[in-house]
Parts: structure tokens; C-alpha cells; sequence
């Protein structure tokens, strides 16, 4: 196929987020080549690391070996009653963050990397890296995943910042604030009203109740997001991908490598559907690529 470029939109979703190294497999296999990343939560932490060079099965050994150390697993060991800060410890997050990302600094990345952001005070939605704000980008890829009840807020310029999904999980209001003109491809393996039931994790009845809320609340966001930007004859076309997505799957971290799979095999199929014509060289067209 004819090499073409793209805007790569990555979702935030947890160790669901291991679904992106398989879709960007697939994207490769295909001749996509992403000219920019946009991307939040864990998925900027994915996409950190994709655009600092790291091919994307070494990317994916580097974060079932950080999910095998447990950093996530007894994520209710600090649970000390309602005055708790928070209920995991942000320092191994950060290590784990490092492991995963070898660059510190946005302008050291070979790709350009957008991470949306959210002021936890004002909930204004921050943007850094490419065509964004300037901060350690350690920082900011742990800010973009300081989800309230599970992490403290990381501070940027005086700021208590937090989870950019507050304001998206799949980020296609930052891409539309950085007017792309490539064709957008959105990896989403956040919460969606299309996920099905999953296996009961065994948290507290308050902390069911607040990962229930707030995965409806960001399913009926992204929703509304991916009808404006389809609604929006100004933006690129877009391609949607979407694979099959389980509630209480955001620290199922021993299903990472079968995510990434599933993220494979969707980006594939999405692909596929895209195509000109069967069988044909030719590149992803704008008419083929709204086709979503």
C-alpha cells in the first residue's frame, strides 16, 4: 500500500489501553504512518512511547512485565477510610511510567505528541506538547492519568492537575482545537455505551459506584464528541476504531497481550473497510475515510 499519513487520536482505558500497540501494528501493516499523536490517560503513556521510537512489541513486553510487578494490583493498599488522598500510590506509578517511556522531555520524542490534560480546579481542558503547553513530559503523562479516588492531582505551573478522560478519554476535542489536516484515526477502548458486562472486580461498594458513574458519564461524552466531529464537515474524516471493550477491565493488567490482539484485529477490519477498492494499492481516501 501506498504510504499515507495520519492524526493517531488514543483513548485512556487502562490496561485496555494495550489494545493501541495492536491497532498501531496493524496501521503500520497497512502504510499509515502517524504524523502526530493526540492521546490521554494511560493512552498518552502509550503513545509517549510509540513516539519516542519504541516499536510497538517491544512496547508491549516493557508493559506486561510493569503489569506482572504489581503496580496496580493492590491498588486498595493505601484505602485508609473517606480522608484517604487517594487510593494508589503515585511513586510507582511514575517508575512504571519511566520504564515504559525512555524520553523526558516532548521535544526529545520523534513523533509530535499532544496529551490533554484537565485543571482539576477550574476544569479547563490543557493541552501539552505539540501545540500545547511545555512541562517535563513525566509530569504531564502522570497528570493526564491522575484519575480522581485513584490518584493524588500532579501539580504543572501551580496547577492541580488531572485525568485529561475528565474531558475526554478518547481526545478528539484536543485534536479539533490543533485543526489536523491529516485523516484521524481514534482508537477507543474507553468506557462506551456499546461495552459489555464484565467480571465483578471485588472493590468497595464506593468505589463500584464511583467507576460506574464515571464510565457513564464518559461513555455519553464520547458519544457526543464523535457525533460533532462526524457532524462537522470541516474536520478530517475520520476512522473509528473500536475494539470489543468488557466493564471492569481497566486494571486487567494479565489481559494486556490479548488487548492488544483485539486492538489488532479491529484497526485491521476498520482498515479494510476503508479501502478503496479490495486488492488495490491505493491509498485511504477522504470520501472512503468518512465512511465511519
Amino acid at each position: 500500500m501506498t504510504a499515507s499519513v495520519v492524526t493517531l487520536v488514543l483513548s485512556g482505558g487502562g490496561a485496555k489501553t494495550a489494545a493501541h500497540l495492536g491497532a498501531s501494528r496493524a496501521l503500520a501493516e497497512a502504510g499509515l504512518a502517524p504524523a502526530r499523536y493526540v492521546a490521554t490517560s494511560m493512552g498518552a503513556v502509550i503513545a509517549a512511547g510509540l513516539a519516542a521510537g519504541i516499536d510497538h512489541r517491544m512496547l508491549l513486553e516493557r508493559l506486561t512485565e510493569v503489569g506482572r510487578r504489581g503496580i496496580v494490583r493492590d491498588r486498595l493498599a493505601p484505602l485508609a477510610g473517606l480522608f484517604a488522598g487517594a487510593l494508589l500510590r503515585p511513586r510507582p506509578f511514575r517508575r512504571a511510567v519511566e520504564t515504559l517511556v525512555p524520553a523526558r522531555r516532548f521535544a526529545e520524542l520523534r513523533v509530535p505528541l499532544t496529551v490533554s490534560v484537565v485543571d482539576l480546579d477550574t476544569g479547563e481542558l490543557l493541552l501539552y506538547g505539540a501545540g500545547g503547553e511545555d512541562a517535563p513530559l513525566i509530569d504531564v503523562l502522570c497528570a493526564s492519568c491522575a484519575l480522581p479516588l485513584y490518584f493524588p492531582p500532579v501539580p504543572l505551573a501551580g496547577r492541580r492537575c488531572g485525568d485529561g478522560g475528565l474531558r475526554g478519554v478518547l481526545p478528539l476535542e484536543a485534536a479539533a482545537r490543533l485543526a489536523v489536516t491529516e485523516n484521524v484515526v481514534a482508537v477507543d477502548v474507553g468506557p462506551g455505551l456499546d461495552a459489555v458486562g464484565g467480571e465483578p472486580v471485588g472493590s468497595p461498594p464506593l468505589v463500584r459506584a464511583h467507576d460506574e458513574a464515571m464510565g457513564t458519564l464518559m461513555a455519553a461524552h464520547t458519544a457526543a464528541q464523535l457525533a460533532a466531529w462526524r457532524g462537522s464537515p470541516e474536520r478530517p474524516p475520520l476512522l473509528y476504531v473500536r475494539p470489543g471493550v468488557k466493564r471492569n477491565a481497566t486494571f486487567q493488567v494479565e489481559r494486556m497481550r490479548r488487548y492488544a490482539e483485539d486492538g489488532y484485529h479491529a484497526a485491521r477490519a476498520a482498515i479494510a473497510g476503508a479501502l478503496p477498492a479490495a486488492g488495490t494499492d491505493a491509498p485511504l481516501t477522504g470520501t472512503s475515510f468518512g465512511a465511519n
